[in-house]
């Protein structure tokens, strides 16, 4: 067996190469790689001594030579004897960070060449482009002395993948916004879509921290495409609250929120706020889950957990079907994509941090910190979003009202629902109202300080129906519509 390596990332590339030596391999390798494997104490022809072409142009001409290329293309019928080259029977390439660092001289020229030689003669070439297939490949040669045509066609498509990935990122590095490349990877496959009809999967972006990055499942069934939306939500609003805080959302929208000076007050608060609604929802904790805490969640129905950690397992591993998570919140997106037919439309993420102007009354030390803790939630309700708090968690949300003072009545219909004293409560609006009945049902409610973009025909209007009724209100001049 007669193997080319040149790799960037060497991770496991010791142990790979030796196992190859073990079988009896030929190992032949670019300078970098070449200098790596010998420190291993490996036998290895450079592709210098291969070409007996020294590298040119500073490195960037090593590879590109027809004792490499015919050696990787070369088919079983094929006769290369009369030009003194040896085939090749593996071919292990991974190729330079350009998504993570790019830049001119980070563009991969011989390595995808190669990669691709070998993957368009997978028919007898293994061409190997990731370090964690590394295990499987040796594990074949080890117990039949040779690589599965089906493994074989697997790893070319995941080499093209790659090279269609590295492509893919520079053409959008060097168009900028003109072009968006995207390319995605199956992470794993869901059993149905958002209903059973519907096929579905999970897709990440290569070399990306996600929504699953660094979180491990420690319990429950397999989480389902529901579950990965509301957990997606859950977490974006999570990363905007500080110290120990709870979110629970049910479909795709938050239902309850708070913020305490511990984990236990928070979740408790957080479920308090609408308990109805938290029925079968997704929570997700900023802190690690104390004994006590597992034990009031148990009581519950919940469907996906996710916290850093847990002190214990027992009490809510006792439930089958919760889904328990642990980890870091992932981290957001910089651009938010959503699908239409034919295209995207592409915009940045929402992350926007808003000063809050008083343009009437003057709202206490405490009713400013609600304020912003209800501007943070309204901007991950679904639009038209109002959201209700008090004391650092939310009492009621209207969303994804087309109506904004409908948003309004079911807003303070739920807090009423739910046993929450609305007087001296706040109320956010993530558009400006455009008439001052949604302010005055939330004010003759006990509302007793607004915030809201602003910016309406009427802003005089509904601001002198706040100042009449001796409240406070504050704009914001940005608007958070979510659809």
């Amino acid at each position: 067996m007669r193997v080319l390596v040149s790799v960037h990332d060497k991770s496991g590339l010791a142990e790979f190469a030796q196992g190859l030596a073990g079988l009896g391999a030929e190992l032949v390798a670019s300078g970098g790689t070449a200098a790596f494997l010998e420190e291993h104490g490996l036998e290895v022809t450079s592709v210098e001594e291969l070409t007996e072409v020294p590298e040119l142009l500073g490195g960037r001409v090593k590879t590109l030579h027809p004792r490499v290329h015919a050696a990787i293309l070369a088919r079983h019928e094929d006769d290369l004897s009369e030009h003194s080259i040896e085939p090749f029977d593996l071919v292990c390439v991974n190729l330079y960070p350009f998504e993570s660092d790019p830049g001119v001289e980070l563009v991969d020229v011989g390595g995808p060449a190669m990669l691709r030689g070998a993957a368009k003669n997978f028919a007898r070439v293994v061409a190997v482009s990731r370090p964690d297939q590394y295990d499987q490949v040796l594990a074949e040669l080890r117990e039949g002395g040779e690589v599965a045509e089906e493994t074989r066609r697997r790893l070319a498509a995941e080499a093209f993948a790659a090279t269609a990935r590295y492509d893919t990122a520079i053409a959008a590095w060097l168009a900028g916004r003109e072009r968006l490349g995207l390319v995605f990877e199956r992470e794993r496959q869901l059993a149905y879509g958002e209903n059973p009809h519907q096929r579905a999967a999970y897709y990440v972006e290569p070399g990306k921290p996600h929504l699953l990055s660094g979180v491990e499942q420690l319990h429950g069934r397999e989480l389902s495409f529901n579950n990965l939306n509301d957990l997606a939500g859950a977490v974006r609003l999570a990363r905007e609250l500080d110290g120990p805080a709870c979110v629970i959302v049910k479909h795709a929208n938050p239902c309850g929120v708070a913020v305490a000076d511990t984990v236990e007050q928070a979740y408790e608060r957080a479920l308090g706020a609408d308990p109805v609604s938290a029925y079968g929802g997704v929570v997700v904790l900023t802190r690690q889950v104390t004994a006590p805490l597992g034990e009031a969640l148990a009581r519950q129905f919940v469907e996906v957990l996710l916290a850093p950690g847990y002190e214990t397992l027992a009490p809510l591993a006792a439930k089958p079907n919760v889904r328990i998570l642990a980890g870091a919140l992932a981290p957001v997106d910089e651009l938010d994509l959503k699908r239409v037919p034919g295209g995207l439309l592409v915009q940045d993420a929402d992350v926007s941090e808003d000063e809050l102007e008083p343009v009437c009354g003057e709202p206490t030390e405490a009713q400013r910190a609600d304020l912003e803790f209800a501007w943070t939630v309204c901007k991950h309700v679904a639009s038209n979003a109002i959201v209700l708090a008090k004391d650092g968690r939310t009492i009621g949300i209207g969303a994804g009202q087309m109506s904004r003072v409908d948003a309004v009545r079911i807003a303070v219909e739920k807090a009423r629902e739910h046993g929450h004293e609305l007087a001296g409560a706040v109320l956010a609006s993530d558009a400006f109202f455009p008439f001052a009945d949604g302010p005055r049902l939330a004010l003759e409610a006990g509302v007793a300080a607004i915030v809201q973009p602003g910016g309406s025909k009427r802003d005089e209007e509904v601001v002198a129906a706040v100042r009449e009724a001796g409240a406070a209100m504050a704009f914001t001049d940005r608007r958070h519509f979510r659809h």
